[in-house]
């Protein structure tokens, strides 16, 4: 197994941490956009999912 870069390994975190704040960041707009679920049907679709998983 290849040794890995301090580059990569700061990619690697960027990436982890992105990914968690965009997930927080969806989980909060599914949560506003709750009550107006019927409204906002096609729009949740992909959020309900992350939701779910």
């Amino acid at each position: 197994m290849p040794q890995m870069s301090p580059m990569s390994w700061t990619l690697l975190f960027i990436l982890f941490n992105f990914t968690l704040i965009l997930t927080m960041i969806i989980n909060y707009f599914s949560f506003i956009y709750h009550p107006h679920y019927m409204k906002l049907t096609k729009s949740v679709k992909p959020i309900n999912w992350i939701w779910k998983w």
